[in-house]
């Protein structure tokens, strides 16, 4: 975990997963949040960061892979899911819901997240059917903003299309990714 910048309550506190995904958010002064992969980096950064600080609102800008071959360029998310927790299941178990999906308003796409990379096609079209892109830190760090109250908004930027190429292409990829999610930046929250 690594912070950049000092958090203030009328800015808005970026959040990526690596400092890749940061590389061209660093023309503004907005405080950025680099969490590590997966959704217990990213759970455990925004929460640790919520409890000392109390930014205007949570921007989780990073990298998705398209599960859709007609999904490419940079998404807003409306809605936020989990594919490698059987909230259903649980919920049978013990009467609790512990992943139930995470709705944030607006007309965009559904995202899922899990903590295993996605470079498999048969995983693709099986995520596909509830989805349209995928990553390893949106419902996490949706959640732990959910739980402050604070405000919160997923941006992902189409890297790859999440079957066997994916991790040549992220590479390929991730700094014209950044790139155009410091655009969005620029656009949207300046």
């Amino acid at each position: 975990m690594r912070l950049h910048r000092t958090i203030s309550s009328d800015l808005p506190l970026l959040v990526v997963a690596l400092e890749e995904e940061a590389a061209h958010l660093h023309i503004t002064e907005l405080p950025i949040l680099v969490t590590g992969v997966g959704k217990v980096n990213a759970a455990i950064a925004v929460a640790t960061i919520l409890g000392a600080h109390s930014p205007k609102e949570i921007v989780n800008l990073g990298t998705a892979g398209s599960l859709h071959d007609d999904f490419v360029g940079t998404h807003v998310i409306s809605l936020v899911t989990q594919h490698d927790l059987d909230d259903e299941a649980i919920f049978d178990l013990v009467g609790l819901h512990f992943g139930e999906s995470i709705n944030l308003g607006g007309a965009g796409l559904t995202l899922t997240t899990g903590d295993s990379f996605i470079a498999d096609q048969a995983k693709r079209e099986e995520l596909a059917q509830h989805a349209h892109l995928v990553d390893m830190e949106g419902y996490a760090v949706a959640k732990a903003a959910q739980v402050a109250g604070v405000p919160v908004r997923l941006v992902k930027r189409v890297s790859d299309t999440a079957n066997e190429p994916a991790g040549k292409t992220w590479k390929e990829s991730v700094d014209d990714c950044s790139e155009h999610l410091g655009l969005w930046v620029r656009e949207f929250l300046l």
